[in-house]
């Protein structure tokens, strides 16, 4: 079995293998997955030596977690995420998609920073999770693209009330790193320089189409001490055949840009996705690159991509076309 290289989150001695299983898919993001296909694709990430998943409550209304509680080993490293809070309601008829999980567990997500919320997510998490203690929990989806308007009313109940429940359950024990997981740097510059957390879960901010946390944020995050998991490494598809750049149809200059990306990788025998798979990890602040997976197929796949030669001359070359930021540190060579 290969084994992936491993990496400390900041200063925890909390571990996650360079390669992370993204548990989204199996909460049946825009498609259904039925239990035995979740429980044999965890057991392939598994069986790969993927030892690192990341879960939500939000991912089929607390459908992921649950899944994973009846079949993850105990000891898998283990994100989830807090903010929102799950209720019970009638459960939907078959086929009812919800924010973008479809047949979801019969419960209504609802924001909720604040000290009571964060402790009632991470109890509610641990019972579908079947565990005592979670080693990473990330405060999900704060921010000014997502709240708008209500961007500080979260922020300050975070800061005021669910950061320091987050900080009592790491000092408890049941935490072993704190964070967030977010779609934007912004958040986080706000949310360190108010306090210490271990690491940042940035989904898709730092690919081969966008490099923009090198203008300083990776710097300000090494200064202190802040792991950087680097989720959604193909931009929701678009650098592995996708038909979608971050959850949309993608611009014209997006298409190109793929074109001539994949015309490089070409020309050194590299498909394009395992490019984009291995690019995050050569920044010293990056610990981990995380992807959703739906099947054994998909786990399969994504193993052989992260294991795939890529030549120092490919990295160059995107580099020589402008397709890649003079400033990005590029991966050396990975032992098959």
């Amino acid at each position: 079995m290969f084994s992936f290289p491993k990496s400390e989150i900041g200063r925890t001695g909390v571990k996650v293998g360079a390669l992370g299983f993204g548990a989204a898919a199996i909460g049946n993001l825009y498609q259904p997955v039925t239990d035995a296909d979740a429980a044999a694709t965890v057991a392939a990430a598994v069986e790969a030596g993927i030892d690192y998943i990341d879960t939500a409550p939000r991912y089929g209304q607390g459908l992921s977690e649950r899944r994973l509680g009846a079949t993850l080993p105990k000891n898998v490293t283990l994100s989830s995420k807090a903010g929102r809070v799950l209720s019970p309601i009638t459960p939907p008829p078959p086929g009812t998609e919800r924010h973008g999980f479809v047949d979801g567990d019969p419960f209504e997500e609802h924001f909720d920073y604040s000290y009571s919320g964060i402790m009632r997510s991470f109890e509610d998490s641990l019972k579908r999770l079947k565990r005592e203690r979670i080693d990473i929990l990330l405060a999900h989806d704060l921010g000014r693209e997502t709240h708008g308007g209500q961007h500080d009313y979260h922020l300050q109940t975070f800061l005021r009330g669910g950061l320091e429940a987050m900080q009592n359950l790491k000092a408890q024990g049941l935490i072993g790193a704190i964070g967030l997981g977010v779609n934007e740097s912004a958040i986080c510059d706000q949310v360190m320089s108010a306090a210490d957390i271990d690491v940042v879960l940035l989904a898709g901010r730092y690919t081969l189409l966008e490099q923009a946390p090198l203008d300083g944020f990776f710097d300000r995050c090494a200064a202190k001490g802040v792991s950087i998991i680097a989720a959604a490494p193909f931009n929701s598809g678009m650098l592995a055949d996708g038909q979608h750049y971050n959850y949309a149809a993608p611009p014209a200059d997006i298409v190109d840009r793929v074109v001539r990306l994949k015309a490089v990788c070409a020309a050194h025998g590299v498909p394009l996705a395992a490019a984009a798979l291995q690019f995050p990890l050569a920044h010293p602040v990056v610990v981990s690159v995380l992807t959703g997976m739906n099947s054994p197929a998909q786990v399969e796949t994504n193993s052989a991509l992260f294991r795939h030669p890529i030549p120092p001359a490919l990295w160059a070359d995107l580099k020589a076309e402008g397709l890649l930021s003079d400033a990005a540190p590029v991966p050396e060579a990975l032992d098959a």
